[in-house]
């Protein structure tokens, strides 16, 4: 099993609890961006850097990504390839994404998307808390325990 992390958007905090896990666990986990990202020293954590460009690196992890393998993402779509792919998804908030609960993110996705095409000022997402944090730190170790 390998981790895998849509890392241009993936919060400094959730990339160190992703790093102090790797070397805990011995986990490969392989963060995946358009940009250069700095990562400590560790045979457990790599990092690949894929040309800029809409959907590069979700399609790269897609690509790269093997059945039962996790992938560390807030991408709702690149979340739904990788469950029907075989995978597991877990978004920084902690949340598991199961192959049920896709559907109706996606359709929400959608349905947000199309409110803000039309002009409707729809905001972002809260910043990240402690709890979030604390139940992404949980739902992994949860998750490299079951399946390590």
């Amino acid at each position: 099993m390998k981790i895998w992390v849509d890392a241009d958007a993936c919060p400094v905090v959730i990339k160190e609890i992703l790093f102090k896990a790797a070397k805990r666990t011995e986990v490969e986990i392989t963060l995946v961006a358009n940009q250069t990202i700095s990562i400590p020293s560790s045979p457990y954590i790599k990092f690949l850097l894929v040309p800029s460009g809409f959907d590069v690196a979700d399609n790269e992890i897609v690509k790269l990504c093997n059945e039962g393998d996790l992938v560390i993402t807030a991408d709702i779509p690149l979340a739904a390839e990788v469950i029907e792919k075989g995978g597991h998804a877990l978004n920084p908030r902690g949340e598991m994404y199961s192959a049920n609960s896709i559907k109706a993110k996606l359709t929400m996705r959608d349905f947000m998307d199309t409110m803000r095409s039309s002009g409707i000022q729809t905001g972002g997402p809260p910043a990240l808390n402690k709890s979030d944090r604390m139940a992404f730190a949980n739902q992994l170790d949860k998750f490299i325990t079951k399946n390590k």
